[in-house]
């Protein structure tokens, strides 16, 4: 049984694009595997505000969305009893490795990572705090401390994880044997619309979120963007353009087909199209909102949900982290 790790830093509530472009895969690993889920909140703040009344404001809203990337998480059915899932500060070996790890990662390695380039060519690479050009060290600290060698990631980390790797392999150089590479798993690579046609995205605020109530969906839903030249009922649609076709293709893949046809034939109007995927959402988020509800009524619960996490991966952390100590000849 291979290990996994995978984390998501909370920025904010889980949405329909995060469920199938992740976390949908973490439980079927979940299923086959030993997996660790850390919520990363360190890594949420590599770009807090400078100004004191804006940092504790970021502060608080990264306590906030802690909690409630943990209660998304088990709602769609993490279950704690077979995964992992802790807060990444609660587990303070993070910190260590995170710091030895530096002592043998060359900053040209940093500042090569895409994330920092585009920063630079921003003109906003001297505003860049020594954590977020830093970030990546964290992030392979996250992975090597639990040995994991399975890593889940969609494109955009893959230079995280080939720096995680090069990163094993000089420690492996320099002290010797102690973390194995990790290999990164793509995810699925299915692009999640939001209601404007574009990506799903927080930054866009174009997302439907696991937490949106059913008056909520509903008036996103209806809002949504379609095929442009689709002014009436009878014109012909183009379901490759339409945001409502395409959500609808991920959901209900048999419905989607069989109105295929009739979509482009200029059968089936926009607004059909969305009172169908209203209902399908419905069905899709029902179960999800009532485990929530369970959740944020109990925060006790949750809160030893990730108590128990960070027990199980202390222990796991403290054995990686003797083994650096010794290979390092801190002991």
């Amino acid at each position: 049984m291979a290990r996994v790790l995978t984390g998501i830093k909370p920025t904010g509530r889980l949405h329909l694009g995060n469920l199938e472009g992740a976390v949908r895969s973490w439980l079927g690993l979940m299923a086959e595997h030993e997996l660790y889920c850390l919520v990363a909140n360190w890594h949420a703040y590599t770009t807090v505000p400078a100004t004191p009344r804006l940092a504790r404001e970021a502060a608080e809203a990264i306590r906030q969305h802690t909690n409630d990337v943990a209660i998304d998480l088990i709602a769609v059915g993490l279950d704690p009893a077979r995964a992992t899932l802790f807060r990444q500060s609660d587990v303070k070996e993070h910190a260590e490795l995170y710091l030895l790890l530096s002592m043998v990662t060359p900053v040209a390695w940093l500042t090569r990572v895409p994330t920092y380039k585009d920063l630079v060519a921003s003109g906003k690479g001297a505003m860049a705090s020594h954590g977020l050009l830093g970030y990546p060290v964290l992030q392979a600290a996250d992975i090597l401390l639990y040995r994991a060698t399975i890593v889940p990631v969609g494109s955009d980390q893959l230079p995280h994880i080939e720096l995680a790797r090069e990163i094993a392999r000089r420690f492996r150089h320099l002290y010797g044997e102690v973390f194995p590479e990790p290999e990164a798993k793509r995810g699925s690579s299915a692009v999640v619309p939001g209601i404007d046609g574009r990506k799903m995205s927080k930054s866009y605020d174009n997302a439907i979120y696991l937490a949106d109530g059913p008056d909520v969906v509903a008036a996103k839903v209806r809002g949504a963007f379609t095929t442009p030249s689709k002014i009436h009922p009878t014109d012909p649609g183009v379901p490759e353009e339409c945001s409502v076709c395409q959500l609808r293709r991920i959901y209900d893949p048999d419905g989607y087909s069989a109105s295929w046809e009739a979509d482009r034939r200029g059968e089936r109007g926009c607004m059909q199209n969305k009172e169908e995927l209203i209902e399908i959402l419905e069905a899709v988020l029902a179960p999800i909102r009532r485990r929530r509800r369970e959740l944020e009524r109990d925060p006790a619960e949750v809160e030893r949900v990730l108590a128990d996490g960070a027990v199980r991966a202390r222990e796991a952390a403290r054995a990686t982290i003797e083994d650096v100590r010794s290979a390092m000849r801190l002991t």
